[in-house]
């Protein structure tokens, strides 16, 4: 490798692994394969030079960078990058006049590439509109974000967006190998065994870069033996990724994949399910109080009345956690996260709620009707308040069934639907019974 110089004629530091072996062709590029397969459609748009506006979609260290460079080099066109955390309106009119300078010149199209997408806000997207209208540039946006949220509309009307997946541990290990000696660009009297590979592979869940990271930090610490060679050991791998975190991405498409996941097993009755989703969240770095909150939310909209108590065991999880702290405290969610996945299960409480909610929407501000109203005035008492009121304790089984207590001329309506599952069994017997009475269907 050459050494390269700064202006002061020193040294400069070398790039990092992962920017010397990044990709410059698709014959070098890893992963992707539902993207980058024989005769699919982007494949075939670079092969042919067919190039279009677009977004790459995808976690962090999946290609979306590389994928954009390859994609210039393929098709011979200028590559302009810009990072929405850092660019302006300044940065986006420079990026137009270099474009138009490139094709007037020169001939030769240009692919910008804006990094981190969704960070621009709606008036910087709406920057790019005319010049993609006009070709002035291909566009080539990248996001972990949902494209469908973090991009407005207009930008996206006028894009493909490709999804990009986590990379297997495979196509990993694959680009470890490159960094091995396997590219003249990679580390050079370095060894590992595949079962050192494997490990790092899977150290770096699905993120190219990271895989490389770890495995130039475990070459730094990595002594040389007689030969001048140095050798990774599982002992190096263990040390280097012993503080390393899973993607999780708080806020993010991932967060709100895994509470998901976590919620639906739940409520599927699935308790080895869920609590593999919850220990993945609390791998990855998530808030044990966010979690604790949502299963509160669980036990309503998912048990409810079924069994009152895992709304109290979820509470009490919450609160133990609260007084223990972390490590122990999570024991006792993950308790409640167990019990509630195994609890009968009604929602009727929750479309009860939802039902009544729509309903005092649509019919408006009704009087309270005068033989449910208190009256603690003698005037009040004058006008009759609670003068017809049937005290439902004097009632021979505890209930007035001939009451009413909707408002007058409101029929009385049914939100409430038990099923037939734990307590709710019954409850809607005896709410069965009493309907009856009242004459309710």
């Amino acid at each position: 490798m050459s050494q390269q110089f700064d202006l002061l004629g020193k040294s400069a530091p070398p790039a990092p692994l992962a920017d010397r072996l990044r990709p410059t062709s698709l014959e070098e590029f890893s992963g992707q394969p539902q993207l980058l397969g024989d005769n699919s459609t982007l494949r075939r748009a670079i092969e042919q030079q067919q190039l279009h506006s677009m977004v790459f979609w995808g976690p962090p260290g999946t290609g979306k960078t590389t994928l954009a460079r390859v994609l210039a080099n393929q098709c011979d066109a200028t590559f302009i990058s810009l990072s929405a955390v850092l660019a302006g309106v300044k940065d986006i009119r420079k990026a137009v006049e270099d474009s138009q300078h490139a094709f007037s010149s020169e001939g030769k199209r240009t692919v910008l590439f804006v990094d981190e997408v969704h960070r621009f806000n709606k008036a910087q997207q709406d920057a790019f509109l005319p010049h993609i209208e006009d070709g002035t540039f291909y566009f080539v946006g990248a996001t972990t974000e949902n494209p469908s949220f973090a991009l407005n509309n207009a930008l996206l009307s006028r894009l493909r967006v490709y999804v990009l997946k986590r990379l297997s541990v495979e196509s990993i290990k694959e680009i470890l190998h490159r960094g091995l000696g396997g590219d003249t660009r990679g580390l050079v009297n370095t060894t590992a065994s595949d079962e050192v590979l494997t490990a790092l592979a899977n150290a770096a869940d699905g993120d190219a870069r990271r895989s490389l990271v770890l495995l130039e930090l475990a070459h730094d610490v990595a002594t040389e033996n007689a030969q001048g060679k140095k050798e990774i050991t599982m002992e190096i791998v263990a040390e280097v990724t012993r503080d390393s975190l899973r993607h999780f991405d708080k806020g993010g498409d991932i967060f709100y994949e895994q509470i998901s996941a976590l919620h639906k097993s739940v409520r599927g009755s699935d308790p080895d399910a869920a609590l593999y989703w919850f220990c993945r969240m609390l791998d990855g770095g998530c808030d044990p109080h966010y979690i604790a909150r949502r299963i509160v939310r669980m036990a309503t909209e998912d048990i409810g009345n079924a069994d009152p108590r895992a709304l109290q065991i979820a509470l009490d999880g919450w609160s133990i956690f609260e007084r223990l702290g972390s490590p122990e405290g999570e024991l006792a969610i993950a308790q409640a996260v167990i019990y509630l996945a195994c609890a009968a299960k009604s929602n009727a409480s929750y479309v009860a709620y939802k039902d009544a909610m729509a309903f005092v929407k649509e019919s408006g501000t009704l009087d309270v009707p005068v033989h449910l109203r208190n009256a603690p005035t003698s005037m009040m008492k004058s006008l009759g308040y609670g003068s017809e009121y049937q005290y439902d304790h004097d009632a021979a089984d505890g209930v007035a069934s001939t009451q009413t207590y909707f408002p007058d001329g409101l029929p009385t309506q049914t939100f409430y639907k038990p099923v037939d599952r734990g307590l709710e069994i019954q409850i809607s017997e005896k709410l069965a019974l009493l309907r009856k009475e009242r004459g309710v269907r």
